[in-house]
């Protein structure tokens, strides 16, 4: 599992009838950082096959395996 990463793109696209309007599309798969060959290749299927022409993509990615994180909860005060 090393270098994989849990990864989020939101992918922005031109509606085929109505190409002035964007459409927002999000993708999540485990995938290799830095190159992120399984967004590519989701990408390169979605030129190829599909209408609605690509407009941008935006990418997150996050590793899998962490160390626990703790923050002590926010306390409000109501008088």
């Amino acid at each position: 599992m090393r270098d994989y990463r849990l990864t989020t793109a939101e992918i922005l696209y031109h509606l085929p009838d109505h190409p002035a309007v964007l459409q927002s599309y999000i993708w999540q798969d485990l995938d290799l950082a830095p190159r992120f060959p399984k967004l590519h290749e989701f990408l390169d299927f979605w030129s190829r096959s599909l209408d609605g022409k690509l407009h941008s993509v935006r990418v997150g990615s996050a590793t899998l395996i962490t160390p626990p994180r703790w923050s002590a909860p926010h306390v409000l005060t109501v008088q």
